[in-house]
């Protein structure tokens, strides 16, 4: 393997994925693997997060393994990283993904809704963060990556609660990578612009988000999942060595407009 891109070989890493059973956070895990890594995934959907770690373990070879886990309880948080270092011994990587979208207008909106997204996309990402990194600062290294969003950047009219989230998860990865920066641990951002997700399915033939696509995007199109990996595997693995505490955008050009 040449010297350059060995940088990006997980080889012997583990990967927590949150959300890990679908779209972007399936994608990431299966990319992750294909370099080498073995992963950990967790969704509220026990089944759906063994379907998902079984398959990339058949597909790439490295051990896969699965639990059922709420980010937004501390508990179940708590478990995840205790029963993978059990397993494995070791965390090196963290992709906090798990996240939900709900749509509207504010005046349609209850707060309870508002809430509902601040705790599981803003709460459940500093939680499993704070259960990795003593572990992390203990090896002296580790890979901490937020999944935030173009909408954490720029706005978009009926997205409050959303937009809100990765506001404050873009925050939070910058106070994070500042805090860590001397450890060995790394935390960096990945936002991701309009992907064809579950999320998104249901607004994909909407005629103001085809116009939308078209005039915002400069490639005019969807993203597809296998487009997040990349990105992915830069952020997790030596290649990223010297970035913390970035934003790095995979959304077509939206935001280059």
């Amino acid at each position: 393997m040449l010297p350059g891109i060995k940088q990006f070989d997980l080889s012997n890493r583990v990967a927590i994925i949150t959300g890990g059973s679908k779209g972007l956070g399936q994608a990431m895990a299966a990319g992750l693997a294909s370099a080498g890594a073995s992963v950990v995934i967790t969704s509220r959907n026990a089944d759906e997060a063994k379907a998902s770690a079984g398959q990339i373990a058949a597909d790439f070879g490295h051990p896969g393994i699965a639990f059922e886990a709420d980010v937004t309880s501390q508990d179940d948080c708590e478990r995840v990283v205790s029963e993978t270092m059990n397993r494995f011994g070791r965390i090196d990587i963290l992709i906090n993904n798990a996240g939900i979208n709900i749509r509207g207008p504010i005046e349609e909106l209850t707060l309870e809704q508002f809430q509902e997204v601040q705790k599981i996309n803003v709460d459940g990402v500093w939680l499993m963060s704070r259960c990795v990194i003593p572990h992390m600062k203990n090896a002296g290294y580790g890979r901490i990556l937020n999944l935030a969003s173009t909408l954490g950047l720029v706005g978009l009219s009926d997205r409050t609660p959303y937009a809100t989230s990765k506001g404050a998860v873009v925050q939070m990865t910058r106070a994070l990578g500042l805090e860590l920066a001397k450890t060995g641990i790394t935390c960096n951002a990945i936002c991701p612009g309009p992907f064809l997700t579950p999320m998104n399915i249901p607004i994909a033939d909407n005629e103001q988000t085809k116009k939308f696509i078209v005039g915002a995007v400069a490639m005019e199109r969807w993203g597809e999942l296998k487009e997040i990996q990349g990105a992915a595997i830069l952020l997790a693995s030596e290649a990223g060595s010297y970035m913390t505490g970035s934003m790095v955008t995979v959304d077509g050009g939206w935001t280059a407009r």
